[in-house]
């Protein structure tokens, strides 16, 4: 039996706090940084690696009641480890491999990582499901 699937960030602490400068509520450069992100027994086969960090407490307040994105990351090739500290908005920046990972559009309908704080309405505690996936191979010539 393989390994189990495992997705980490080494800044996020035993309660699962997301420490300021993450968030909006930072300073200066130390804030809405996205944060370090790593991952471990990819399921063999897979072809490319999505990440979705999203607010499952928080919606919209003009629109349903749906998960907040707060960072959409697309194309990333399986036998990569980790998205660094900062990366978002970068790709070019961290060039290589990095170069072809997309970024898509958040709940402020931004492209790349938006932490949460300010002006979102909270609900008392926030609520945050992250994934990878692996879209499913194509068969035949589709």
């Amino acid at each position: 039996m393989a390994d189990e699937f495992r997705l980490v960030s080494p800044e996020i602490d035993n309660e699962g706090r997301l420490p300021r400068k993450y968030t909006g509520e930072g300073q200066g450069a130390k804030k809405n940084l996205s944060p370090p992100v790593e991952w471990y027994n990819v399921p063999e086969g897979t072809k490319s690696l999505a990440l979705v960090v999203q607010d499952l407490d928080i919606s919209d307040p003009d629109g349903p009641n749906v998960p907040w994105p707060h960072w959409v990351v697309v194309n990333i090739p399986p036998h990569m480890k980790r998205l660094p500290e900062g990366f978002s908005g970068k790709e070019e920046e961290f060039g290589g491999e990095y170069a072809v990972i997309k970024e898509g559009v958040n709940g402020w309908k931004l492209p790349g990582w938006r932490g949460p704080g300010p002006p979102m309405k909270r609900c008392g505690h926030e609520d945050y499901g992250v994934a990878i996936v692996s879209p499913p191979a194509r068969k035949g010539n589709g």
